[in-house]
Parts: C-alpha cells; structure tokens; sequence
C-alpha cells in the first residue's frame, strides 16, 4: 500500500469497481426494477453536476483541489453553503445511483463503506487543515454549514 494513490477518486472507482462486480457476479437478489434504475441515473447525473459546480469554485479561488495539500482560501460560496463536502456527496451520490441502476442487493454496503473511508482519510483531516489554516473563520464555518446535507 505504500505507493497506492490515496486519493479520493482512486476510492470511487474502486467502489465503482466492486459495485460491478458484485452486481454481476453476486447479485444475490435482484430487487431494483426500471423505477430504481431511473433514480439511479438521476443521482448519478446530479453527482457530476455537483462536482463539476464545486470543482469550479476551487478554480475560482485559485486554491488545491487535492485533499492532503493545505488550502490557500476558505471556500463558503456556490454548493459549499449547502454542504461542507459537494464533492465528496458528488462522488457518493454517483456511487449510489450506480448501486441502484445495477439493482443488487449485494452492492448495498459499498457507498457506505466508501462514505466511512471519505469521512476518516479526508474529511476530519481536512477540517483539521482548515481549522490551522484558518483559525475562527473555518471555526465558524464547520461549525454553521452541514458536513454532508
């Protein structure tokens, strides 16, 4: 593991990775029909715009988008007045929609364990990162806007 990229897409795809695979080589039961699928895809396209309107913001402010450099600028505008993570609820929200357009039951546990590893290997450190770079303002702001929804 000492050379594995530890970066939030790397994850999602994994998780993407293991959705497929458990929803086609071990459905287990097959409970989704074509109302589940169209959920699917309507969370999996709300995800990327959420990511690609979060993503613009980090342009806009001209600070990293990587999540184990220091930030240069505290972002409160756009969707991070709704959520302290767009893209992280991006990234899951694709990965649940892909889970509810594959229709296995056997799937399930994946966008919750990709949650788990977001929360503890980016989000509380990154908080620590904000709270260091930005002392009160970062304070108020964690302490004002909901870390998912």
């Amino acid at each position: 593991m000492k050379h594995f990229p530890d970066l939030p897409p790397v994850w999602f795809l994994l998780g993407l990775a293991l959705t497929w695979l458990l929803g086609n080589q071990l459905p287990l039961l097959r409970a989704f029909g074509p109302v589940w699928q169209a959920a699917g895809a309507v969370m999996t396209l709300a995800g990327f715009v959420l990511i690609l309107w979060a993503a613009l913001w980090f342009w806009r402010k001209r600070t990293t988008i990587e999540p184990h450099h220091d930030p240069s600028a505290l972002i409160i505008e756009g969707p991070y007045r709704l959520t302290r993570n767009p893209i992280y609820l991006g990234l899951l929200a694709i990965l649940t929609g892909a889970v509810l357009w594959q229709g296995a039951l056997s799937a399930l546990p994946v966008p919750a364990a990709f949650a788990s590893i977001l929360h503890y290997r980016f989000i509380l450190p990154e908080e620590a990162a904000l709270r260091r770079a930005f002392g009160s303002e970062a304070e108020q702001y964690l302490t004002t806007t909901r870390r998912w929804l």
